[in-house]
């Protein structure tokens, strides 16, 4: 693990880096200016486990609208501006908790001044980074489509508004390509001391989104990299939300909920594993608190090999097994089996 130790910043009453917890983002696909969809949206995402919810900010309809969306949602709200130094003002002034600006298309040296200065008075953080598609012209020249080249480039848009006196930072430096995306934030990770928001960008449709977020974003979870996250979609951002919950899970850093180990099942298997394994994660999806449940293929190696687990089940064409900590519990009939299990696991969750 590495040992990077980031700036503790403020969005709106919830804390990213300096060793806070990593913080789940995503973004909304309504026009922000429709507010009842947009709060909408934004109550499925908070109620799915979003910390941090982004919008676009299109015009000055999208920038008012902030304002009454805060009244209706519990969670940060940024706001999205870019090409607009009067949108960018707008949307800070009409309470955004951050905004997400790219300094090199904001406005000239002025215009920047301005935001700069508004971002200062309401003491909110501001998000600058690059993407693939945002590398300067001089990095690209200089790199190629690299991770000096993304690295670079977000360092300088931080350094422009360091000179403004903006030092409430969050960087980030997105690639569609999940191992750029990996050395990229592994770089940047030994350059600057602000908080990264990390993601990969244009990952695509939910599987293979889902697979290239993990990929990099694990790796770099692991190694103790990001301090919040985005697992982009082409699709609902609720599911966005659900699978960065997943990844937190996985590597660790999330441990108040049930995980469900299954095994893949084999030859020996000779009930219907797969059919209860998924009814189980249904049954525990939501539900915080620090359990393992199995659910094994075959009575002779399931509870040997789910031993860790606080309850599980093996089974044959004839009877199952319920077992706590590698110790059978009961024998019950295949047909029962299923009923028998979750009321197990009820009296374990809820006493």
């Amino acid at each position: 693990m590495g040992n990077y130790v980031t700036k503790r910043v403020n969005i709106g009453g919830v804390s990213i880096g300096g060793g806070e917890s990593v913080k789940i983002q995503s973004m909304c696909t309504t026009k922000t200016s429709d507010v009842e969809n947009t709060v909408g949206q934004i109550n499925a995402l908070a109620a799915a486990g979003c910390d941090i919810i982004r919008v676009s900010v299109l015009d000055e309809q999208d920038a008012a609208a902030i304002k009454v969306i805060k009244n209706s949602i519990k969670i940060p709200l940024v706001a999205d501006i870019h090409f607009s130094h009067r949108l960018a003002v707008s949307a800070i002034e009409n309470g955004c908790d951050k905004v997400r600006i790219n300094p090199g298309n904001i406005g000239d040296d002025s215009q920047l001044r301005a935001v700069a200065d508004c971002i200062k008075a309401h003491k909110i953080p501001v998000r600058v980074g690059a993407n693939t598609g945002s590398i300067k012209k001089s990095f690209a020249e200089k790199y190629g489509r690299s991770e000096q080249a993304l690295v670079e480039s977000a360092l300088q848009n931080a350094a422009i508004l360091e000179k403004c006196g903006v030092d409430d930072i969050v960087i980030s430096v997105k690639a569609s390509d999940a191992a750029l995306t990996y050395r990229a934030y592994s770089l940047l990770a030994n350059r600057c001391v602000y908080p990264l928001h990390i993601g990969v960008t244009e990952a695509g449709t939910e599987q293979m989104a889902v697979v290239k977020s993990s990929a990099a974003l694990g790796a770099l979870l692991l190694n103790g990299i990001g301090d919040t996250l985005r697992v982009s979609i082409t699709g609902d951002p609720v599911n966005e939300v659900y699978a960065a919950r997943r990844l937190l899970r996985a590597v660790g850093l999330d441990k108040n909920f049930v995980n469900v180990i299954s095994c893949p099942t084999c030859g020996r298997c000779r009930w219907d594993v797969i059919s209860l394994a998924q009814k189980v994660n249904e049954w525990v999806e939501h539900v915080q608190k620090p359990l393992s449940i199995a659910v094994m293929g075959c009575v002779v190696n399931g509870p040997g090999e789910a031993k860790d687990c606080d309850i599980g089940i093996a089974g044959s064409e004839e009877y199952c097994v319920i077992f706590r900590n590698g110790e059978i519990l009961k024998r019950v009939a295949a047909e029962n089996a299923e009923n028998e299990f979750r009321t197990e696991i009820e009296k374990l969750i809820y006493g």
